[in-house]
């Protein structure tokens, strides 16, 4: 998967692997990214508006703002979004991971873990050391599932304020 440093540009370059594709979506991608979002509501079982397409536009402009795809037949079949957040304690990022899924019918072949895979090449390639992603601890497949590809996971109290 070309995962070309973010300070020099926009990256979009599809791999093929087996039969599905990786792709970092970029802004000329937006359908494939409505088709990413309609992917993870259809997943999660929940039904959230997208924003405008001037807003999607601006995340995939974003360089602290990744989508990789996973696309099978011209069909998006799994999926993220993840965040760099830049430390003030050095000059280096972490990302965390937010969304992350895979259609039904299509988990058990691997399209999680090449998901998991091209997020690590991305840091790799733009010198993030480290990715984390939040898991209910109810939910034992994600919690297997990440352990599984390599996280290790640490007891932390997850605090949310409603503004």
């Amino acid at each position: 998967m070309d995962l070309t440093p973010h300070p020099g540009g926009d990256i979009g370059k599809t791999v093929n692997t087996n039969s599905f594709q990786f792709k970092r979506l970029i802004t000329s991608d937006l359908t494939t990214f409505k088709s990413l979002i309609g992917m993870f509501n259809t997943v999660f079982e929940e039904e959230h508006d997208t924003g405008s397409d001037a807003h999607l536009l601006k995340l995939l402009e974003n360089n602290g703002f990744i989508a990789i795809a996973a696309i099978s037949e011209n069909e998006v079949v799994g999926g993220l979004t993840a965040y760099e957040l830049p430390m003030i304690y050095s000059d280096a990022s972490e990302v965390i991971l937010y969304d992350m899924a895979v259609k039904a019918e299509y988990q058990r072949m691997g399209i999680g873990k090449g998901l998991i895979q091209s997020l690590k090449e991305y840091c790799a390639i733009n010198n993030i050391e480290m990715f984390f992603v939040m898991a209910h601890e109810e939910d034992i497949h994600a919690v297997e599932f990440y352990r599984a590809t390599g996280g290790k996971s640490e007891k932390v109290v997850n605090f949310l304020y409603t503004v």
